[in-house]
């Protein structure tokens, strides 16, 4: 029999992470101000965004740490919590030297792209490893609202190895106005506690509980104008946090529904690119996606919310349709 899920101890879990995210940044601020980790701003980017040069970066530092001291605070260190954490870590650290290489080495490029995937990869590869070997999870994978699972067998490691390595690079080009990464994300992480509740997959429902306190505790300061930006040390932990609460709740091919935003972003990457090289011209007006509706005109707080709004609703469809299939994990 499920065990009944305490509201008191889920709010209080989620204030900790607030608390803990908001604080740290508090305390984050000065020193990152003083040593001049500022971020910097393409010179090909929205004009608008020229005024968020300077901004203090790797803020999801604290999103990282208030993320895992939550997490600690309402369950014991279990090979499920350990995993999310490295899920977080790993994939955070990746982002970090990115960060590190751009703003404090002064290095435009920041970590080659062949070194940054390379660290995805081996993050990525280590999380299939862990979920089969270590967390015994199964290796089927449901296809969305089709009732359909595929088996992957020893083809799983590598495919959670693509699903990491895919949501860290999208939440990575979704991270590009103030507010927009943290708020589309938290309706995410509603989806993943509650489905992880309803279907029996109790280890994921503290970890998408402190996920969501953070990126509060961090939109508090991430919200237009941002104080703080949380960078690609931010932005890469939350994608690969995310993959990790995917596969904790059996949901890898559904993120592609309830992270539709993301998937839209990188789409927009995609198709940008491949229509400049087959057709010499570009489709949209700038990508990833926010950037072509703020180029067309849409003040940035118009974008985040409707950018928000979309994740919500996607949320809520993904979340019918998981409940309509049974919570089966």
């Amino acid at each position: 029999m499920r065990p009944e899920l305490v509201p008191e101890a889920a709010a209080l879990e989620f204030a900790f992470g607030f608390l803990a995210t908001a604080v740290l940044v508090r305390f984050m601020l000065p020193y990152l101000t003083a040593l001049r980790v500022g971020q910097p701003v393409r010179s090909q980017g929205p004009e608008r965004h020229r005024q968020k040069a300077g901004t203090p970066t790797m803020g999801g530092l604290a999103i990282v740490l208030g993320f895992a001291a939550a997490a600690l605070s309402a369950a014991q260190l279990t090979p499920a919590v350990a995993f999310a954490l490295v899920a977080a870590a790993g994939f955070g650290l990746v982002g970090f030297a990115d960060d590190y290489l751009k703003v404090v080495r002064r290095r435009p490029l920041g970590l080659l792209a062949r070194y940054k995937l390379a660290g995805e990869l081996a993050f990525g590869l280590a999380l299939g490893w862990a979920a089969t070997a270590v967390l015994g999870l199964p290796t089927r994978v449901e296809v969305p609202f089709l009732s359909l699972g595929l088996d992957f067998g020893p083809l799983y490691p590598p495919f959670l190895a693509l699903v990491a390595v895919a949501a860290a690079n999208a939440a990575n080009f979704t991270d590009g106005a103030d507010g927009l990464l943290a708020g589309v994300t938290l309706p995410m992480a509603a989806v993943l506690g509650w489905y992880g509740y309803a279907s029996g997959a109790l280890d994921a429902v503290p970890l998408a509980i402190a996920l969501a306190g953070a990126l509060a505790g961090f939109l508090a300061w991430n919200a237009h104008p941002a104080r703080i930006i949380m960078g690609d040390t931010g932005s890469m932990a939350i994608g690969g946090l995310v993959a990790a609460l995917a596969a904790l709740t059996k949901t890898e091919l559904w993120l592609l529904v309830y992270g539709l935003v993301w998937v839209l972003e990188v789409l927009s990457v995609i198709v940008q690119v491949a229509s400049f090289r087959l057709l010499g011209r570009r489709i949209l007006r700038m990508s990833p996606l926010h950037h072509h509706f703020e180029v067309a005109g849409w003040p940035e707080p118009r974008v985040v919310i409707a950018f928000w709004a979309v994740s919500a609703a996607a949320s809520a469809a993904a979340l019918a349709g998981l409940v309509a299939e049974g919570a089966r994990p």
